[in-house]
């Protein structure tokens, strides 16, 4: 009984780390998102608008990017799971979005993105740790 008990416990330990974010590959999950956003001490708005300080800030509101009506009208703020939802499917959250992505579906590999974004302050500083 003793070792069933401990088999459980290290499979639930297993389990938390597998579902870890984990910064450095969301900084390489964040590769495709390149193409469109930036993110750090010098992002810019490209095709998508930079990603600096994502978590907390309110859709449609970076000053000099030109948001689709449905994205500034949303009312959506970025917390994690409201990212979590939008990155997996960004037209079924935000119907009439331009974002072209087609979605991220692997779970691990979102927590793992999630991570890597929300070191970025506003400014794109990363928090020191």
């Amino acid at each position: 009984m003793r070792s069933l008990v401990l088999s459980a416990a290290l499979l639930l330990v297993g389990l938390t780390q597998a579902q870890a974010q984990d910064a450095a590959a969301g900084e390489k999950v964040f590769a495709q998102c390149r193409a469109c956003h930036q993110v750090g001490p010098n992002a810019k708005n490209a095709v998508g608008p930079h990603l600096n300080g994502l978590i907390g800030r309110a859709a449609g509101s970076v000053e000099g990017y030109n948001y689709s009506p449905a994205n500034k009208n949303s009312g959506l703020t970025w917390d994690e799971a409201t990212f979590r939802e939008y990155i997996q499917n960004p037209k079924a959250k935000v119907p009439g979005t331009k974002m072209i992505y087609a979605g991220l579906k692997d779970e691990q590999r979102i927590n793992d993105l999630v991570a890597y974004l929300k070191q970025f302050d506003a400014q794109g500083q990363k928090a020191t740790q």
